[in-house]
């Protein structure tokens, strides 16, 4: 006598314990291809970078400022993928340009980029490259770029903005104020190095021979020495470059003149109080110096005890030198200070 068993539970002959629904094949197929499609167009992305990289710093191994045409300033600039920085002088250094300006940045602009290619801190985040208009009009025309030289940054992602465009007018194209905007922009500090400059030491070396050769001529009458008229010239001089912006031009490296490239008009005075040109004060100078010659003049004219006719003419010449360059004097400072109210003679 046996006990009677519980009664088993089998599970019906074919049945699955679970199943896809209707149509979830295609879809998985579907999605696993799309995988595969996404990791290789990211693979592809991560190839053509390296390429561009690897091309980037080949042509800065050879030299520190690359020059690009339209092609290649679309390759390696506007096409992504990018994770570098390029900084572009658009320029004019053909001869028939005649553009002086964009040689002397040009000087200043490769001085920076020697100094970046040869210091400690080069890498591959920050590239120098160069579009010259003869050789890549379409970018200018792109960009809708009328003026040159021309320095603009182009950050890894997006588009330039406006600080991204160096303020050429305002601040100068030297190396050290390149430098600066530079590390505001991309956060790359570079040190500029400026190869030596032996002209300065020449120069001094030469006027302490001319005035010690001269010492030794006249060693039995220094007289001279003790000239006040002579004295008061070399003062004049020296106040007559410091007022009239020499010291400033020599910090910020201005340009001589600028050329409108649309007329071809030639501008000596600058249109904004917050900078010059070089042109400009020299014209600056020259307009002191004749001022200052009129009031000498007139100094003349009312101290001397010669004949009164010849006191007179030189009176009303120092008159018109004193009124006709002060009035032109005033029109440049009213020109550049918008708003100025008071102008004489010349408006």
């Amino acid at each position: 006598m046996g006990a009677r068993g519980a009664p088993s539970r089998r599970r019906p002959a074919g049945r699955r314990l679970w199943h896809l629904p209707t149509g979830s094949f295609p879809f998985l197929l579907l999605l696993l291809l799309l995988c595969i499609q996404l990791g290789g167009g990211q693979k592809k992305k991560e190839n053509l970078l390296a390429e561009k990289v690897e091309q980037l710093m080949e042509w800065s191994s050879r030299r520190s400022i690359f020059r690009m045409n339209g092609d290649k300033f679309r390759k390696f600039i506007k096409a992504p993928p990018r994770n570098y920085s390029m900084i572009v002088m658009f320029t004019a250094l053909q001869p028939q340009r005649q553009c002086s300006v964009c040689r002397q940045a040009n000087e200043e602009y490769q001085i920076l980029a020697n100094s970046w290619r040869y210091s400690s801190a080069f890498c591959n985040k920050l590239f120098f490259s160069m579009v010259d208009y003869d050789e890549g009009t379409d970018v200018f025309q792109q960009l809708n770029m009328n003026s040159a030289p021309t320095f603009m940054h182009f950050p890894p992602k997006g588009r330039p903005k406006r600080a991204d465009t160096f303020d050429l007018q305002r601040i100068g194209f030297a190396a050290e104020q390149l430098a600066k905007w530079i590390a505001d922009r991309t956060d790359v500090h570079i040190r500029v190095f400026r190869p030596p400059n032996y002209s300065g030491t020449i120069a001094l070396a030469l006027l302490v021979s001319l005035v010690g050769g001269l010492l030794y001529l006249r060693r039995n009458n220094l007289e001279f020495i003790y000239n006040k008229t002579g004295w008061a010239m070399v003062s004049l001089c020296i106040v007559f470059a410091m007022t009239s912006g020499q010291m400033w031009n020599h910090i910020r490296g201005p340009p001589y003149a600028h050329k409108n490239p649309h007329n071809g008009q030639v501008s000596y005075i600058h249109g904004s109080s917050q900078a010059q040109f070089v042109a400009e004060s020299h014209i600056i100078l020259v307009l002191n110096a004749a001022i200052t010659m009129g009031m000498v003049l007139l100094n003349e004219a009312a101290t001397s005890k010669g004949d009164v006719g010849k006191r007179r003419i030189i009176c009303l010449v120092g008159l018109g030198l004193v009124v006709f360059f002060f009035s032109f004097l005033l029109s440049i400072f009213r020109s550049k200070y918008h708003g100025y109210p008071y102008s004489f003679l010349i408006k």
